[in-house]
């Protein structure tokens, strides 16, 4: 029996034994359940409220909440902590378990490897990754020359361009998303094979093309005998980036001196500032039925869809080959057009190839988590396809969420699949899909 076989049978064994615990003890504990939601619900209002506003009142509603949590913890937890605890368990096995059923190591199809590829490494990106590994001296002896890029010269496209012209036929980047970017458009921009190496910090271009993060040396092998697929690019105002363009809330975090000292202190003070009272973003954009609006809290435009609000995978994107743009918009719309058209949620998503965001001043902007101003109009765009991405074999070659479910129903149904179906047929067709997209 497989491995993913196993894997989803004790998913699917956990998450049924999980939940009927939980229905047996809401029900003999009835109805002290209900005030521990009631609790719960409290919690989580009195945590908004508190967030939004600064100062003391943030103290007040941030203590509430966490009385409200005590509160419910302590309703639930004070006769069946056992059986309490065998829930939680056996939920938590059943996800971990579920991301190992559904997780992908695809085929992809095979590409001569370049003679004269080049890496580009920041010695400083992710902690001194690219020094800790040795990855210059981990290229050389795989026949990859191996550029430097930082201090004194800070010039990435220069260096690059200049590798091109005296013949480089195969680029790779070691460093962050913001570096990864330029490489990919250069090599995108001459039809030239890319690998992307997870040397920066989160590396999150390289989880969703389906890099191993924790084996940065072995991304090398991209260029020895590695598997090869086209990817999207996305832009906005000419400019490439791989992951997406935040607008508002995180963006004018961003742009603070403090952010990168003190991420989470930063971005609360500066919740006030968009979401408190007389906190406004002048954005304006046209939602999916081509009504115009004014923004919410945040706008977030991806190169392809994000997962989100998902209990697993969320923060990912299972593909970045269909050729769209992701648009989130966080918090309620408003402006003429609004009433009716977009549903008051905490965001709205849709896909698109362009979407267009307008002001009347300069917008604050994270591009790849990099802080800059962009002048308005801000055009986005899709550019399907343009990008030759080389994996090594090793590496699973897809994204972690790419055959995720998007509910816990449809993903009881792909579980019982995987569980009960031929391990051959399930084989097959994920070959014959993954070789039509990188067809």
């Amino acid at each position: 029996m497989s491995r993913r076989r196993l894997a989803a049978i004790g998913a699917l064994a956990l998450g049924c034994g999980g939940l009927l615990l939980a229905l047996v003890v809401a029900v003999q504990e009835f109805p002290r359940g209900l005030i521990a939601l009631a609790c719960v619900a409290a919690a989580v209002a009195a945590a908004w409220y508190g967030v939004v506003r600064g100062g003391s009142i943030r103290v007040a509603g941030l203590l509430v909440a966490a009385l409200g949590l005590a509160a419910a913890l302590a309703l639930l937890a004070r006769d069946r902590l056992l059986e309490e605890a065998l829930v939680v368990g056996a939920l938590l096995l059943s996800a971990a378990l579920a991301r190992v059923a559904f997780a992908q190591h695809v085929w992809l199809p095979s590409r001569p490897a370049p003679q004269r590829p080049v890496l580009f490494y920041n010695p400083k990106s992710g902690d001194g990754k690219a020094e800790r590994f040795r990855l210059a001296d981990e290229a050389q002896a795989r026949g990859i020359a191996a550029i430097e890029f930082g201090p004194p010269d800070w010039d990435l496209e220069r260096l690059v361009r200049d590798a091109i012209a005296g013949g480089a036929d195969g680029l790779a980047m070691a460093g962050g998303d913001g570096s990864q970017a330029v490489v990919a458009a250069l090599a995108a921009e001459h039809d030239l094979p890319y690998a992307c190496v997870p040397a920066g910090t989160r590396n999150h271009f390289a989880l969703d093309l389906g890099v191993d993060r924790d084996d940065v040396v072995g991304a090398l092998d991209a260029f020895v005998d590695g598997g090869e697929r086209r990817v999207d690019l996305a832009e906005v105002n000419g400019r490439v980036f791989v992951n997406n363009v935040s607008l508002g809330l995180y963006a004018k975090a961003v742009q603070r001196s403090g952010y990168r000292e003190a991420k989470l202190r930063t971005l609360l003070d500066t919740v006030p500032e968009v979401l408190g009272p007389g906190g406004t973003i002048d954005l304006r954009w046209r939602g999916p039925g081509g009504h115009e609006h004014a923004s919410g809290a945040a706008i977030l435009v991806s190169n392809n869809r994000y997962r989100l609000g998902r209990a697993v995978g969320s923060g990912t994107r299972p593909c970045i080959d269909d050729g769209l743009l992701g648009i989130t918009i966080a918090g309620a719309p408003t402006g003429r057009g609004s009433r009716g058209r977009l549903p008051q949620r905490p965001w709205r998503e849709w896909t698109a190839p362009a979407f267009e965001v307008d002001a009347g001043h300069p917008v604050p902007a994270g591009i790849d988590g990099e802080a800059t101003q962009l002048l308005p109009p801000l055009r986005f765009r899709i550019r399907p396809g343009v990008l030759r991405v080389r994996i090594a074999r090793q590496h699973p070659g897809a994204s972690p969420s790419a055959a995720l479910p998007d509910g816990i129903v449809q993903g009881a149904r792909a579980l019982a699949r995987i569980a009960f179906e031929s391990t051959t047929r399930e084989q097959q067709w994920t070959s014959s899909r993954w070789s039509r997209r990188s067809a």
